[in-house]
């Protein structure tokens, strides 16, 4: 793989494996009921697959590929703050945790749309 064209030189990159590290910390730090396991997991899960379709679109042979999994990256982010969301409105994480890790989603949407549209600028 080449330095120059590898994945992890994009702050977007960086950023949303940040992002889901201070997710998963979060998650291992919850206290809820074992039935709520599965909900935790799929914030895990929807969390790491930011970083990942991100790197495996910039793994592709193709720049409308790479489009494609940032589209499944947006995706896997908003399913995050949807999650986040939820453990808001039942009380399983705190508002100010919350907050922070909003913005921190905000800042990566943000990124990954003017990715996009570079991308589709380009194509």
């Amino acid at each position: 793989m080449s330095e120059r064209s590898s994945f992890k030189d994009l702050i977007v990159w960086q950023k949303s494996l940040e992002f889901a590290n201070e997710v998963i910390d979060l998650a291992e730090k919850m206290k809820t009921e074992r039935r709520h396991y599965r909900l935790i997991e799929q914030l895990e899960a929807a969390s790491t697959s930011i970083a990942m379709n991100i790197a495996e679109g910039k793994g592709r042979s193709s720049r409308k590929e790479f489009r494609h999994f940032l589209f499944i990256a947006r995706g896997s982010l908003y399913e995050t703050v949807t999650l986040l969301e939820m453990f808001k409105l039942r009380n399983w994480i705190e508002l100010d945790q919350f907050a922070v890790l909003e913005e921190k989603s905000i800042m990566i949407a943000k990124m990954l749309n003017s990715l996009i549209n570079a991308i589709k600028s380009d194509a």
